[in-house]
């Protein structure tokens, strides 16, 4: 329920994942994570993001080439057109939460995709 969000996350968290709010650039200690190891959901615990696949945009936020698994089964893209432009949502695929937007500007020899995500989406395990 709303409630167990509330009780559950933080209320930045709480406000990006399940209000689709923004975090400010550069706020989050994960931008500057480089160890190995997997970033979680922070709303459900889902694993989607492997350290392998995080790159520095310059954004002020983490920014990866892809989410783990198959396409799908671990995020969900869908249309988003808030703020009078065209964007593609990431969602986590188990709890729904927002996690931020892919964009068409990354490296372009690991496909050229970037997923910027907030920080504070985002739990990271090391292993």
């Amino acid at each position: 329920t709303d409630n167990e969000w509330k009780e559950k996350l933080t209320p930045e968290q709480y406000r990006v994942l399940r209000e689709k709010a923004t975090e400010r650039a550069g706020s989050s200690q994960l931008v500057d994570e480089h160890g190995d190891g997997v970033f979680r959901c922070a709303g459900c615990g889902a694993e989607l993001f492997m350290s392998t696949d995080k790159f520095d945009s310059g954004t002020g936020w983490p920014s990866f080439v892809a989410p783990m698994g198959i396409a799908g089964d671990r995020v969900k893209l869908q249309d988003d057109s808030s703020l009078g432009m065209k964007r593609t949502e990431v969602v986590c695929a188990r709890c729904g939460g927002h996690l931020g937007h892919r964009f068409d500007d990354g490296p372009r020899e690991r496909g050229g995709r970037r997923f910027c995500i907030n920080g504070c989406a985002l739990d990271f395990k090391s292993s």
